[in-house]
């Protein structure tokens, strides 16, 4: 019984620690864990899910492509290291994006002794009123992190339907905290 016991909990502790995160290098600069069954999106996928007007430097996605994780360099770039400032401006963009915003959290957050802006949210996309199938609105939970430098700013984003944010939400911080910036 005792036995029997241990492996239980053992099994339960497994469950509740969320997927195992692999290292990944981006390019030269670059390096984050995620989950191992994450696999590289196809283009159509990217261009679907990742609107941007520069491709991502990386998009990954689960299995069931409902999962996803990318990089991009923001076309936005700031002269100076003015977080509080960048902050404001991308909680705004973030916020124009979409018909409603829920802030979980947000600020300023180090990793690996780098500066990075987070926003931690739920979002609502109404769906098209005038399109039978596109009726029902659409609910994400988002993890996003700008890296603000001078000449750059990198943006790590971690997007999951709203109904399986229980499930994803200690792995999307995670692998925020595993960013690696040289």
């Amino acid at each position: 019984m005792r036995y029997l016991s241990i492996i239980f909990l053992l099994a339960t502790v497994a469950f509740v620690e969320g997927p195992k995160l692999v290292k990944t290098k981006i390019n030269e600069d670059i390096t984050v864990s995620i989950p191992e069954n994450f696999k590289p999106m196809e283009p159509e996928d990217i261009i679907q899910r990742v609107p941007s007007v520069r491709a991502p430097l990386a998009a990954y996605t689960n299995l069931e492509r409902d999962v996803d994780f990318s990089i991009n360099v923001s076309a936005t770039q700031w002269p100076d290291a003015d977080l509080t400032m960048a902050s404001k401006f991308f909680k705004s963009g973030l916020q124009n994006l979409y018909d409603k915003v829920d802030f979980i959290s947000e600020g300023i957050v180090e990793v690996k002794g780098k500066q990075y802006i987070f926003f931690e949210f739920e979002s609502r996309m109404n769906g098209a009123r005038a399109n039978e199938t596109q009726r029902a609105p659409i609910l994400k939970y988002t993890y996003i992190q700008y890296l603000v430098e001078k000449n750059r700013t990198l943006v790590f984003s971690f997007n999951c339907p709203s109904r399986v944010k229980a499930d994803w939400q200690d792995t999307a911080s995670q692998v925020m905290k595993s960013v690696k910036v040289r």
